[in-house]
């Protein structure tokens, strides 16, 4: 018997679990570390339990038996069929698993399961839209380095690209570029074993002094300017018609406000729930067909 439902949004940086009673009376949440199916499927699993578990201990409750748990996720790499099976696969004994990608189930709690846009940006970038048949589609999220535009990951990347031009005396020398060499190891010897061992997560996390030089420096300003056309053009592939709300979500969605267009900030929207919440509407949609 389901006694309790979870909710997974799951990325490149991080994992949040949202814990409900089978009724859908939300109780608690709890996070873990990246369950990104980049990260390899056992250690995606190993997050989300570890974020289950907190969430249940958040609650006040011990973490029960898994087969009176149904759990739905919205995982970053899912658009793998291959990862994406493997991980249904590798299920440690849930009595149901929905699995669908972090964007579907962003936009399925951005607007509450109604027709609606979203562009989620964080570690990575993806847009999705609900049409009113039902249908999801899909825009961008084809992942880093590749795709993946105005994500966290990509400005990381120019900023990196950027410091590599400083030392060489390509470009002038400044504090933003001192900063992004200080957080890749600081000499050019260091910021060489940094690439070659650096994740999406590693160059997501640039994306903060980028914000930080953002009006000081027009290096900066030019990278999240780009973000913002980017934002932009995400948009009007997913909504032509231009009738459908638009709401931006994830991390970096609030930070990079100032850089977009006017004509994109007159049509979003504040979402009305985030992945997680869009992960327990999905769970509790399955559960019901």
């Amino acid at each position: 018997m389901i006694e309790f439902l979870i909710g997974v949004d799951g990325g490149g940086s991080g994992t949040r679990a949202r814990l409900a009673r089978a009724d859908g009376v939300e109780l608690a949440e709890g996070s873990g570390g990246p369950s990104g199916l980049l990260h390899g499927i056992g250690n995606a699993w190993a997050a989300v339990e570890d974020a289950a578990g907190k969430a249940f201990r958040a609650a006040g409750l011990e973490v029960p038996a898994r087969e009176t748990i149904a759990i739905g996720l919205g995982l970053a790499g899912v658009h793998n069929k291959q990862w994406a099976a493997e991980f249904v696969a590798a299920n440690p004994g849930y009595a149901r698993v929905a699995l669908e990608s972090d964007g579907h189930t962003t936009v399925l709690g951005a607007h509450r399961g109604e027709p609606g846009a979203i562009i989620a940006l964080g570690t990575g970038s993806v847009g999705e839209i609900k049409l009113a048949d039902g249908r999801h589609m899909e825009v961008g999220g084809w992942g880093f380095p590749a795709g993946d535009e105005a994500s966290g990951a990509w400005m990381g990347l120019r900023a990196v690209n950027h410091v590599q031009q400083v030392i060489d005396g390509r470009m002038p020398p400044t504090p933003f570029a001192d900063d992004v060499a200080d957080a890749c190891g600081g000499e050019r010897d260091a910021i060489q074993n940094w690439l070659a061992k650096a994740t999406q997560t590693n160059y997501a996390q640039l994306a903060r002094i980028v914000l930080q030089h953002g009006e000081t420096n027009e290096t900066a300003r030019l990278i999240l300017l780009e973000a913002g056309r980017e934002v932009e053009i995400m948009a009007n592939a997913l909504d032509t018609s231009g009738t459908l709300p638009i709401a931006l979500c994830g991390g970096l969605a609030a930070p990079l406000r100032p850089y977009m267009p006017v004509s994109m900030l007159k049509r979003i929207v504040t979402p009305q729930g985030d992945s997680a919440a869009g992960a327990l509407r999905l769970i509790q949609q399955r559960l019901k067909e």
